[in-house]
């Protein structure tokens, strides 16, 4: 990810037919509904799974290669993605495309609802070419496993970052995890991220800060895809994500606290 990773509505409205964008809604929304002109429909389901043997949640790269290359978007394309839950679904198709070796890649701030105020919707799905998608390696990827969460419970120079619900984290967390509900930073009037200063002063309150290592999860790697976006538009450089979050952690025997 990059600090220009969050784009706004009026710049995705300048570009619009010079990117791809990705709308990762459920079918009968993007058909009925309405969509943004010239968006592809790619739903969040299709990018899921529980059983192809990668890491996590991730797809596979064969799947996900073959799924990208049927909406026509090639791997030196620019991807804006969006939904209509403040970007939180968005975020963890752009965190599947990084993990997948995609470089240009953007979420929109702010969801469809909010798209819908002030810029026209299209019900018509564009002529889509197959194209031939290349999955590559990222650079350097913030995917990390339970040992690598092992590591950080005993740094002090990490945090770990819980994104779940209050009462998900009482009820059991990574020892040693703050708890930051990824909608904290969520604007719920305009339905995009709070103002920088906002965010900033959010994260610090919770010891968050760019001079640590921030090792994300939550249940299932969705909530801390938007999480994870949001701290790399914000400059933070040593992120850590924690694909098999804690449904991997309990499965393996992770030690767990309860309470606040």
């Amino acid at each position: 990810m990059n600090q220009n990773v969050v784009v706004s509505a009026d710049w995705l409205a300048d570009h619009l037919g010079e990117v791809a964008v990705v709308d990762v809604r459920e079918a009968w929304e993007y058909d009925g509904i309405g969509h943004i002109p010239g968006a592809v429909s790619i739903p969040f389901d299709e990018f899921r799974s529980e059983d192809n043997g990668d890491e996590g949640m991730l797809p596979g790269a064969d799947a996900w290669a073959d799924l990208l290359g049927a909406a026509g978007i090639s791997a030196d394309d620019t991807i804006v993605a969006y939904d209509d839950t403040h970007g939180v679904f968005a975020a963890r198709f752009l965190v599947t495309a990084e993990a997948y070796g995609h470089d240009d890649l953007h979420l929109l701030d702010g969801d469809f609802s909010s798209w819908m105020r002030e810029y026209e919707t299209s019900s018509d799905a564009p002529e889509v070419e197959s194209a031939e998608y290349a999955v590559g390696t990222p650079t350097d990827s913030p995917l990390v496993d339970h040992e690598g969460v092992e590591r950080a419970i005993e740094d002090a120079d990490s945090v770990l970052v819980d994104t779940r619900d209050d009462w998900e984290y009482e009820e059991g967390h990574v020892p040693g995890a703050v708890n930051l509900d990824w909608r904290e930073l969520v604007d719920d009037e305009t339905r995009g991220l709070k103002p920088r200063d906002e965010l900033e002063s959010i994260l610090e309150a919770h010891g968050i800060t760019p001079d640590k290592r921030v090792v994300l999860y939550c249940n299932t790697a969705r909530r801390i895809s938007h999480t994870y976006v949001v701290l790399s538009s914000l400059g933070y450089d040593d992120l850590a994500f924690y694909e098999g979050s804690l449904t991997e952690w309990e499965k393996i025997g992770g030690p767990i606290e309860t309470g606040d």
